[in-house]
């Protein structure tokens, strides 16, 4: 009797704090992504907005022009709030999917490959509706260029796009795009990292598998194998989804750009884009520099995710 009763509340503490250190893994997994790729991030926000100072000049060129128009710092200007931002999302995103995988099993009776796909893209919709307006305000002060700036710091920005731009509201301009974008790309990403994770493991365990650290009995991916199955993912996805991206940005940057009026719906946007700058200086304007930064990114993400599940004896 003795022996069994601390194990029960143990037991039931063990499966609470699941919860919490799936939302530590996740956190964890979006900051060490996100730091990889701060530079590009930066330079990308500029080129599909047509930053006047920047909008005559390519990837490469932009990369280089920042740091000696803003210094070294401009090609992270806006990443304290991505990084505030991007812990919860993270965090959402990955739990998110564990818990849609679970509740699709269970309730329609779903499993295998699609299941991944559909818990991917409901829980890329939760956490991008979560944390929206930090990336918002992320956005803005990522597009503002050194001795012009229109906010202050992120909390300023906050206030100013509450008051100026129609209160709570002001905060989720461009959210249908980001949400109908969000649905492929983050569906997509985890369903080609579990699909190539599952074959890779079921037909060669040994080359491309180890035993996990928390628990022997499960197989995971070699850490270089995960870095090129999540850089993989992240390739095809971005390549489904980056129309809708460019969109969502311009519609964000609302105000900051002299052509707002135009861009104030999905449709309206995308129309007005694919007509003034039309298909790959418009709306696949960038793309290349996007492959850069989330193939990487993705790479990191999965990856530190696999690791910090192991960290955390999720497995």
């Amino acid at each position: 009797m003795d022996t069994q009763g601390p194990a029960g509340p143990s037991a039931a503490a063990h499966r609470d704090f699941y919860w919490l250190r799936s939302f530590v893994a996740g956190g964890v997994a979006g900051c060490c992504a996100k730091t990889t790729i701060a530079p590009l991030d930066r330079v990308k926000i500029l080129l599909q907005a047509h930053n006047h100072h920047y909008k005559h000049l390519g990837v490469f060129s932009t990369l280089c022009a920042v740091p000696k128009k803003e210094g070294y710092l401009g090609l992270y200007k806006g990443n304290g709030a991505m990084m505030i931002r991007i812990f919860p999302y993270g965090a959402i995103q990955f739990m998110a999917f564990d818990q849609y995988k679970k509740l699709i099993k269970k309730k329609l009776g779903i499993s295998g490959h699609v299941h991944n796909l559909m818990a991917g893209s409901m829980a890329g919709i939760t956490a991008v509706i979560c944390t929206y307006p930090l990336d918002m305000v992320r956005a803005r002060l990522a597009f503002q260029v050194k001795g012009e700036h229109k906010y202050t710091g992120i909390i300023h920005a906050f206030k100013t796009i509450y008051t100026k731009e129609g209160g709570f509201i002001g905060f989720y301009r461009g959210l249908m795009p980001t949400v109908v974008g969000m649905a492929p790309y983050a569906g997509f990403s985890f369903f080609t990292f579990s699909t190539l994770k599952s074959i890779g493991l079921a037909q060669a365990p040994n080359l491309l598998g180890r035993p996990s650290l928390d628990n022997p009995e499960v197989l995971v991916l070699k850490t270089h194998v995960s870095l090129l199955c999540g850089g993989m993912a992240g390739a095809i996805a971005q390549t489904i989804s980056y129309p809708l991206d460019v969109t969502r940005r311009r519609m964000q940057l609302g105000a900051a750009l002299p052509d707002a009026d135009k861009c104030l719906t999905m449709v309206q946007t995308l129309k007005y884009v694919y007509r003034h700058h039309g298909i790959r200086r418009g709306l696949y304007r960038g793309l290349s520099l996007n492959y850069i930064r989330c193939i990487p990114s993705q790479a990191v993400a999965f990856t530190t995710y696999e690791f910090m599940r192991q960290l955390l004896h999720l497995n």
